[in-house]
């Protein structure tokens, strides 16, 4: 058995040089080898090799190739010119090679881990609102059940979750890779721009009486709020309506109807849109955790 498989040094090059006279011996090659190095020139079958001492040794030898699987490897077809290969650059001495990342500890001394990561944030705002800002932000973001998760918890592009931890603290939890560390740090950003914009949700108690009126004003605090986040400049007009101002162009938002008035076209279907999708958002769910 050739270790290193280049049998450059190392006892099994000194066993290599003692056995292959003897046409009973053989000797395997795990792995790929490189120029220069006697597994390559003893795998072109030659007559005879120089030895370590100098003295020239004959060889009586077939090099036979032996495949422990059928899986289809990168190296095994030609690609054609303009297609795409997808692969890992391994670097070593001064040869460069690209394989598949299953073969990488095959034919290299490298192997591959899964790193999992989990972070704790502060987060003391509703846990519907956060998921509600998610969903406007990214194209996916799913519920879990609560079996699975042990508690109120979406699942953000299948690579990310979201979990409730306490009434101040919400946590993350990904496997970490160039796309998913970008998926969490946006969501970190996100939670972050929350935490300062949208006011602190009470959480009362189940026996606590709350008014109708009360959950309106709480209502309105975080629709305002989100309406900030996407506008920026918003301000309480005449009657009630919200007069929101962006680059020059301004919209007057009438809350209880709805309807929007603008002479810019884009900006008044922009805040329609908007408003409704918060609408729908914050009005099914209670002001509470869950």
């Amino acid at each position: 058995m050739a270790s290193p498989s280049g049998l450059q040094s190392g006892l099994s090059r000194q066993l290599f040089e003692i056995w292959c006279s003897n046409k009973k011996n053989a000797c395997v090659i795990p792995g790929n080898v490189v120029e220069g190095t006697l597994a390559k020139t003893i795998i072109n079958e030659p007559k005879e090799v120089t030895l370590m001492n100098g003295i020239t040794a004959s060889l009586n030898m077939q090099s036979v190739e032996m495949y422990f699987n059928s899986e289809k490897r990168l190296a095994e077809k030609t690609p054609e010119v303009g297609e795409t290969v997808s692969g890992l650059l391994v670097k070593k001495t001064f040869t460069y090679q690209i394989m598949a990342l299953d073969d990488l500890h095959v034919f290299s001394q490298l192997s591959t881990e899964n790193i999992s990561q989990r972070i704790t944030i502060a987060y003391t705002g509703a846990f519907g609102v956060l998921e509600h800002r998610l969903k406007q932000i990214l194209e996916s973001v799913e519920s879990l059940p609560d079996e699975e998760s042990e508690g109120p918890a979406f699942r953000v592009h299948e690579r990310l979750t979201v979990k409730y931890e306490s009434e101040k603290h919400i946590s993350l939890h990904w496997r970490s890779d160039p796309i998913s560390d970008m998926v969490s740090d946006s969501v970190v950003a996100l939670v972050l721009n929350i935490s300062r914009e949208i006011p602190k949700v009470v959480v009362e108690s189940e026996e606590a009486t709350k008014t109708e009126e009360e959950n309106n004003k709480k209502a309105e605090k975080v629709i305002h709020s989100l309406l900030v986040s996407l506008f920026g400049d918003v301000k309480f007009g005449e009657n009630g309506k919200l007069v929101i101002s962006v680059d020059g162009n301004v919209a007057h938002l009438d809350k209880q109807s709805g309807n929007v008035e603008s002479e810019n076209e884009g900006l008044k279907e922009r805040v329609r849109v908007a408003f409704q999708r918060i609408q729908n958002a914050v009005k099914p769910i209670p002001l509470s955790v869950s």
